[in-house]
């Protein structure tokens, strides 16, 4: 059997993405989101699921540059889940919610529902575990602290705690990017997949040099090819202040003409080209009724 990693503990919202995606693979914990992929590195698990990008909070930076920086591997699917935050209090406390003295959850959790937190708890203190399922479990191994986990229903059941609260995220469309990482570069099968199935082709381009134009250039390779770009993102290259790589998606599988084309002109501009994956895109929603049904 298959083995992914993900970010733990049991109940995370990593995790459910990684049921989604992979129901029949045996599912790994890891403390932490760089040790999800030193874990395909050393062999430990043949993948892992990362989350890469949130629509409130935007990018999951450590990912991406512990990924660039630290373990480049391949991307070979996504998938795209719905974010219900709840804040999760111990029973013993069923009635005392507005009382809580200490929040805790994930940084991007807790910016997710700031708007709550200030006008429900202004006076509780914030504390950033490393995961919405690991504040869960602090809050059920903690019986004594009057304290509250922001996460999700799967952790409330999964560590014995109340929801208090249903759906306290500040906005509606709260839904986080899920990337699978391989060390392969093999085509990830799946039995949703359609000639429906939409995919991206994710590309590190660095410029050769810092002149006027230079980002207009590459963004013109694209252009006048017609291919469109879903999504532009610069990052610190962490060799100087003002370097920068750019990542870019395309709303494309990877094929023999065009991205090679693109990939060519850009190399004769001096740039840097690096592609990091090209792979299908999925909805939670389609593959948990997948799930479902079997």
């Amino acid at each position: 059997m298959e083995k992914i990693a993900y970010l733990g503990p049991r109940g995370s919202f990593t995790e459910a993405a990684a049921l989604a995606l992979l129901p029949h693979a045996e599912r790994i914990a890891c403390r932490s989101i760089p040790d999800t992929m030193d874990a395909v590195a050393e062999d430990k698990v043949e993948q892992a699921i990362v989350p890469m990008e949130n629509a409130i909070e935007g990018t999951v930076n450590i990912t991406l540059d512990y990924f660039i920086h630290h373990q480049r591997m391949n991307m070979v699917a996504e998938i795209d889940s719905p974010i219900h935050q709840h804040l999760l209090i111990h029973p013993t406390r069923a009635e005392e919610w507005q009382g809580v003295k200490k929040v805790y959850s994930h940084p991007h959790a807790i910016a997710q529902c700031h708007q709550f937190l200030r006008e429900y708890l202004p006076d509780a203190e914030i504390s950033y575990v490393n995961s919405t399922a690991a504040a869960a479990k602090h809050v059920e191994d903690h019986p004594e602290e009057n304290a509250a986990a922001i996460a999700n229903d799967i952790a409330a059941e999964a560590y014995h705690l109340q929801i208090a609260q249903n759906t306290i995220n500040d906005y509606d469309n709260n839904r986080t990017r899920f990337l699978l990482l391989r060390k392969d570069d093999n085509s990830f099968n799946h039995p949703v997949i359609s000639e429906n199935t939409t995919y991206k082709t994710t590309m590190m381009v660095s410029l050769a040099s810092d002149f006027a134009g230079a980002l207009h250039q590459v963004l013109a390779a694209f252009a006048w090819r017609k291919i469109n770009l879903v999504k532009i993102e610069s990052r610190p290259t962490k060799t100087g202040l003002g370097n920068y790589f750019f990542l870019i998606d395309v709303a494309m599988k990877q094929d023999d003409i065009l991205i090679p084309s693109v990939t060519e002109e850009l190399r004769a501009l001096g740039c840097g080209v690096h592609v990091l994956g090209s792979y299908p895109c999925f909805q939670w929603e389609e593959l948990s009724r997948v799930v479902h049904q079997k």
